[in-house]
């Protein structure tokens, strides 16, 4: 354990065997420090992760505290590796998708089935006034200047960040795209041509199935670990099987399961796929909403050959609906900006100039760490509500960032028709069919804890959770 993990341990077994009770004040940041012989900082590491379990709760100017109905049990974890049929297989899962996800769309709806996190999170605000600013000082030529590859301010920024984290990707290699989907498609479209098999996680997310059925390409499924990604035994074994052309898969909080592939797997994974000259696409719009002490590289820090096709967003972590995401293609970024040159032509110019200012003064370190705080305390409350009125047999994954927990159902659970049935009570869910391209998982379920956790979104859990169980 590291020190931090130990202290917070230490203080967990406190808190579960009585010794601190429910609404005690945990001892200051220094004088546990000093009692423990650790900086303040470990003790804040300490003090953030029983926060996130739900445990301890801050006040502002006075402290943390024992949290009430922090001690409810979370679900057991999910730790089985997918098992998908082997091969590649044409793809038929558009009409389901849609019809599910048309269903869900309405403010009136409890999000548990919601790709996205509350809109309430994000500064829009503030992010309004640097579009204003732009939008109104805008230069004529601006609207010419850099028109496929995207503004050269945000490219600058969007690089810096990438800096910033070790990795030394050069401005002219990022493509500004309109969101991260674009940039997947356009990514996809450079390395494959209708007839070749993708290899894809299992289960995976749903837009990457839809991308490869519109192209006319094969999917080829291959087992993941709801804990540390895909399985690169079977990937190898797959490549040698079946060729593959490309691979799409989210190496970091991968939607649907939330998983993380360790540093060192995703060294592997890149060296496996460079002896075969396998491109990598790098679906990365959830980094940024990590709950540890630092951001998890993306496989595109491990990439010596330019085979890593990274692609990301400020949807997820800062702007929902500005629409801007990248892509930093390596050795084929010339051939996704000819795509973008085809297709969408450009991004909006005032997004850009809005959100390449905001990045260079507007705090976006700052909102960071107070929507991972919050993502991390909602997904512990969430997880723990779960466990509570969900019936035996019920299993969750534990994300170490991001907003989706997998849930298992017991065996015999339809998560389709829970689907049904939870939609005519006003809540929505994404099925585990709909994150395979066989229809499997059909008694799980993705759920989304990135809205606000209230009264009325406990009831509405609770009603979930009575439907599971009158189905199991």
């Amino acid at each position: 354990m590291k020190r931090y993990e130990a202290l917070a341990s230490d203080i967990e077994a406190s808190i579960r065997n009585g010794t601190l009770k429910t609404g005690d004040r945990l001892p200051s940041v220094r004088h546990t420090g000093s009692s423990r012989g650790v900086s303040a900082s470990t003790v804040f590491q300490a003090y953030y992760l029983l926060e996130a379990r739900g445990l301890v709760r801050a006040r502002d100017r006075s402290g943390y505290y024992v949290a009430g109905g922090g001690l409810r049990d979370a679900p057991p974890e999910t730790t089985l590796t997918s098992r998908p049929a082997e091969g590649p297989r044409a793809l038929d899962v558009s009409d389901q998708v849609f019809d599910i996800l048309e269903a869900s769309m309405s403010r009136q709806v409890v999000p548990f089935g919601s790709a996205f996190p509350s809109p309430l999170l994000f500064p829009l605000a503030r992010l309004g006034q640097f579009m204003a600013a732009s939008a109104k000082s805008l230069d004529p030529w601006r609207t010419v200047d850099d028109l496929t590859p995207g503004s050269a301010a945000l490219r600058r920024q969007i690089a810096l960040r990438y800096l910033a984290d070790g990795l030394p990707v050069p401005a002219e290699e990022i493509v500004v795209t309109n969101g991260a989907l674009e940039a997947l498609n356009l990514c996809l479209s450079a390395v494959t041509r209708p007839g070749d098999a993708v290899i894809v996680e299992s289960p995976t997310f749903y837009a990457a199935l839809q991308a490869l059925e519109r192209m006319g390409l094969r999917a080829i499924e291959v087992p993941t670990h709801p804990g540390e990604g895909i399985d690169l035994d079977a990937l190898a074994q797959a490549i040698a099987a079946h060729q593959p052309t490309a691979c799409w898969l989210m190496t970091t909080f991968q939607n649907p399961l939330g998983s993380l592939m360790p540093d060192a797997k995703k060294k592997a994974l890149v060296e496996l796929l460079a002896r075969h000259e396998l491109p990598l696409i790098e679906d990365d719009v959830y980094a940024e909403l990590y709950f540890g002490e630092r951001r998890p590289p993306p496989a595109k820090a491990f990439d010596t050959q330019g085979l890593v096709l990274h692609c990301s967003s400020f949807s997820k972590s800062l702007a929902p609906g500005y629409r801007i995401g990248w892509a930093s293609a390596g050795r084929f970024a010339r051939k996704v900006a000819r795509q973008k040159l085809t297709t969408t032509l450009s991004t909006s110019v005032p997004a850009q100039l809005a959100l390449a200012d905001y990045l260079e003064k507007g705090g976006f370190d700052k909102h960071l760490r107070k929507l991972r705080q919050t993502l991390a305390m909602q997904q512990a409350t969430f997880t723990q509500a779960v466990g509570h009125y969900f019936p035996a047999g019920t299993r969750a994954t534990r994300p170490l960032g991001g907003y989706f927990l997998w849930v298992e159902l017991p065996p015999q659970v339809n998560a389709l028709e829970i689907h049904r049935l939870a939609l005519e009570r006003g809540i929505s869910v994404a099925p585990g069919p709909i994150f395979s391209a066989t229809r499997a998982f059909s008694n799980c379920l993705r759920l989304n804890y990135g809205h606000v956790w209230d009264a009325h979104s406990e009831q509405a859990l609770q009603t979930l959770g009575r439907l599971v169980a009158d189905a199991a």
